[in-house]
């Protein structure tokens, strides 16, 4: 999982710490996927939601608006298919 400044902090120059949503790339090997992460820093914890992202290659935390996109080329592997 690779997180990417939002469009917000790349206008302003702003750094991560911000209180702005961020951009984060996931791979196959973070699904099921849910926000907050296991990486997410304890001041910015909420409810866990877990997110569907596998049929549209991205999905927004209700919560804390994180968007995540599935990184390019990613192959899901799914039972039954």
């Amino acid at each position: 999982m690779t997180q990417t400044a939002s469009a917000n902090e790349q206008a302003h120059g702003h750094d991560q710490n911000d209180l702005t949503a961020q951009a984060v790339v996931v791979t196959a090997d973070d699904l099921p996927l849910h926000c907050p992460t296991s990486k997410t820093p304890l001041w910015n914890m909420h409810p866990r939601v877990f997110l569907d992202i596998v049929d549209t290659g991205s999905a927004r935390c209700p919560y804390c608006g994180t968007t995540y996109t599935l990184a390019p080329g990613t192959h899901i592997h799914r039972h039954g298919h």
